[in-house]
């Protein structure tokens, strides 16, 4: 397998996804240095925490425009769960911070149930997508995203309403869910997506 970089982004599920990526044998290593980002073969942005967050880690690490270079180019770019929603451009739990913009759209909040959503539940794939079939994954989130253009929505997933699960166009893939915590159906998405 090619050499995959996860970003460190002093936040974030590194262990987690590290632990999925050392049992399939993928070549991997974390970092947050520019170069090896910019030179990786593949990369994960892995998620948990605040929007705000998240982007002001990357500001200070000066790896904003680093990750927008990487999605413009063809390089595998994989984001969980906060790293899909920091590809939109703005989010409802923080106003005044914008995102990277790769995609038109917004991140909003959940309007009815418990929220977080913290458990398994099952995406429906849309038609022709390769990464990911119709099973169950592991969701933690109080936010989902709105893209602007349907067309990239990979999956749905139904809280109280459906929402967009992942999105997927060119090189950049991207789920809600937490496929690093997923059993089998996450062991599965990670390899269809070293191998696509």
């Amino acid at each position: 397998m090619s050499k995959t970089v996860i970003i460190d982004y002093d936040a974030g599920n590194l262990k987690s996804v590290a632990n999925m990526l050392s049992y399939i044998g993928a070549d991997f290593e974390i970092s947050s240095e520019k170069e090896k980002i910019l030179k990786a073969d593949r990369l994960i942005f892995p998620g948990q925490g605040h929007f705000a967050q998240a982007m002001n880690n990357l500001e200070k690490k000066g790896l904003v425009p680093v990750i927008r270079e990487c999605c413009e180019r063809d390089i595998p770019f994989l984001g969980i769960c906060i790293g899909l929603q920091i590809l939109f451009e703005k989010s409802e739990e923080a106003p005044n911070a914008a995102g990277l913009g790769i995609f038109k759209g917004q991140v909003k909040r959940f309007k009815s149930g418990k929220i977080p959503q913290i458990g398994w539940n099952k995406i429906m794939s849309v038609e022709g997508e390769k990464l990911l079939k119709d099973d169950y994954f592991y969701f933690v989130n109080s936010y989902y995203v709105e893209p602007e253009d349907k067309s990239i929505i990979s999956s749905y997933c139904d809280y109280n309403g459906v929402f967009c699960a992942s999105v997927r166009k060119n090189n950049v893939a991207a789920v809600q869910f937490h496929p690093e915590k997923s059993s089998e159906a996450g062991l599965n998405f990670f390899k269809n997506w070293f191998n696509n």
